[in-house]
């Protein structure tokens, strides 16, 4: 069977569809939803406000996309760590880490990825909804169910961890760094002048903090 190849409007399409999407996240990066516009967008890219529509519905639609996009960076280069042959309390660490660090270098998207404030229905559907699973987030979510209930199978986590529970309990925690980091440019130092670890060597000893309440102790 021959693999179907796109007709040159569906590539011109796609095509066009791409520099809509590189052009709002250059906008959403400096200035976050609320200064995301079509006519602003439209502006930037010398296209007509009618003609982006014909790509995107809404503004809402676009920043789905865009909060589809952060979440599917998150799973390439959590997927790229878990397919590694390092051992699992590395793995789950680095997993960790990695969540933290790819949210602080991209702060409007870590934001408008849980915020509701830029569609009318609010920040999406959560676990146990319809469409979550579907959705990038979903499958973040399902990749950090999936370490924790390998750790307990293989014996690195306590076996009494429900890794629904725990992996959102992990969730919450690497989201509460973050919004710390993003809020507080001198954290983990809560004044300019106060020594203390740097943010690296913060975010890798969160990391650790978190995989250590989860491990099985072993006499």
């Amino acid at each position: 069977m021959t693999a179907s190849v796109s007709s040159p409007a569906e590539r011109r399409r796609n095509k066009i569809r791409a520099r809509i999407l590189s052009a709002a996240e250059r906008v959403f990066a400096r200035e976050g939803a609320e200064g995301l516009s079509i006519r602003r967008l439209a502006e930037n890219i010398d296209y007509s406000p009618a003609a982006i529509y014909k790509y995107f519905k809404s503004k809402d639609e676009l920043v789905d996309e865009l909060k589809e996009t952060f979440f599917e960076l998150i799973l390439e280069n959590v997927h790229r760590i878990a397919d590694t042959s390092t051992p699992f309390n590395e793995r789950a660490r680095d997993c960790v880490a990695t969540y933290v660090r790819i949210a602080v270098e991209k702060p409007h998207h870590y934001a408008a990825a849980f915020a509701g404030e830029a569609a009318s229905d609010g920040p999406g559907p959560v676990d146990g909804e319809p469409g979550f699973e579907l959705s990038k987030k979903g499958q973040a979510f399902n990749v950090l169910r999936g370490m924790i209930a390998e750790g307990v199978e293989n014996g690195v986590f306590r076996s009494e961890i429900d890794p629904s529970l725990a992996a959102k309990s992990v969730w919450a925690s690497m989201h509460g760094l973050t919004m710390m980091v993003v809020h507080i440019p001198s954290f983990p130092a809560l004044k300019a002048d106060q020594a203390t670890m740097s943010r690296e060597e913060f975010i890798l000893f969160h990391a650790d903090q978190v995989v250590r309440g989860l491990e099985a102790h072993h006499e």
